[in-house]
């Protein structure tokens, strides 16, 4: 039998059908289903919330969407990052955003965290190189699980937060493992350290 290529859909479609729909992102015409598991999510809330502490201590015009995509102009992708840092001073910019949850440009991105899954290639390449040409200033890939590739996380692999800021028109990349604490140029007080963002998987003892 000869099965028929997947449908390329646009950007636009991709919204009115599945902007709502928290388990696809589109990429290059391409529906691409997402399969986060119960350990990602613990991973996304650990640091949403340590990142909503120092939003709230430092008094900014930032907030973390609970939904949000990333609309790459002139593409036909439509990224659905697992944690985005936006700047509201910036929203009255953006075309789309009082009919859908949508950005456009990276004037309002202050921040995006990938939490590493299954599809890890996406998070260190494709998404690294899209998130640098939108100018996206800091992008974290967070590895809980350590299965990226030996030339992202260094041999042996181990799980590692990648923190990735915007130099110019490219990202300069900082790795951070066990208890190292992680430097972030958009946070610089942030108290938060590699090895407390992997045992938001680790159970809790009763």
């Amino acid at each position: 039998m000869v099965q028929s290529a997947p449908k390329v859909l646009t950007v636009n479609e991709f919204i009115s059908h599945y902007g709502e729909c928290d388990r696809y992102e589109l990429i290059d015409g391409e529906l691409i289903e997402m399969e986060p598991t119960g350990p990602h999510e613990q991973v996304s809330a650990l640091i949403g919330r340590k990142l909503n502490v120092e939003i709230d201590r430092q008094d900014l015009s930032y907030f973390i969407p609970h939904r949000c995509l990333i609309k790459l102009l002139g593409t036909e992708t439509a990224f659905r990052p697992d944690l985005i840092v936006l700047d509201q001073t910036q929203l009255i910019n953006e075309p789309l955003w009082q009919q859908e949850p949508v950005i456009t440009s990276a004037n309002s991105i202050k921040l995006i965290a990938e939490v590493v899954s299954t599809n890890w290639q996406n998070d260190y390449a494709r998404k690294a190189e899209d998130y640098a040409l939108l100018g996206v200033p800091e992008y974290w890939i967070v590895d809980f699980l350590g299965i990226g590739g030996r030339q992202y996380i260094g041999k042996p692999k181990q799980p590692t937060v990648t923190i990735c800021t915007l130099i110019e028109d490219e990202y300069q990349k900082r790795l951070f493992q066990n208890n190292e604490k992680l430097i972030s140029p958009i946070f610089p007080n942030l108290q938060l350290t590699a090895q407390k963002i992997f045992t938001a998987v680790q159970p809790v003892s009763k």
